[in-house]
């Protein structure tokens, strides 16, 4: 079964009104770009800390800014179908801001996933996240995987 790509959050956030009901939201973000097992192990945690897993992606413009120019190597559409298409994943959605905080507030998520380079003091939605009142998780394994090293090693 595949998640379902709903590209605005604020689209979303009515989607997830009618099917939250005593369901917990559980929300992680990030580029992924050039899926990589790293990616695999973080959504797979991710999916385990609530009922629902939504994934937002950073819109192209936003991986620009991070990640320079050339980047990202795989435009936000079919990153977010390649993402939709894993398993544990429910909704799918995106954001341009340069953090999600905008997000969390649309969403309203129980849980926000974060990946091992994170503690729960350094996530920079910090403070949104103590508005809605989500509990953060730190998941996925050491950060020994990215997608700009698997770049560097496929040139």
């Amino acid at each position: 079964m595949s998640g379902q790509v709903i590209a605005d959050h604020g689209d979303l956030a009515d989607a997830l009104a009618r099917t939250r009901t005593g369901k917990t939201v559980a929300l992680t973000n990030g580029c992924f770009d050039l899926l990589h097992v790293g990616h695999v192990r973080l959504l797979r945690e991710a999916a385990g800390e609530g009922d629902l897993l939504v994934v937002a992606l950073n819109a192209d413009e936003a991986v620009r800014r991070s990640k320079g120019e050339g980047r990202p190597f795989v435009p936000l559409a079919e990153r977010m179908e390649v993402v939709a298409a894993l398993a544990g994943v429910d909704y799918v959605t995106s954001f341009a801001e340069p953090t999600a905080d905008a997000l969390i507030h649309r969403v309203r998520p129980e849980v926000y996933v974060k990946g091992t380079d994170w503690t729960a003091e350094t996530v920079p939605e910090r403070e949104a996240l103590l508005e809605v009142g989500a509990r953060i998780a730190i998941c996925g394994d050491p950060k020994d995987h990215s997608s700009t090293d698997l770049a560097r090693r496929l040139r």
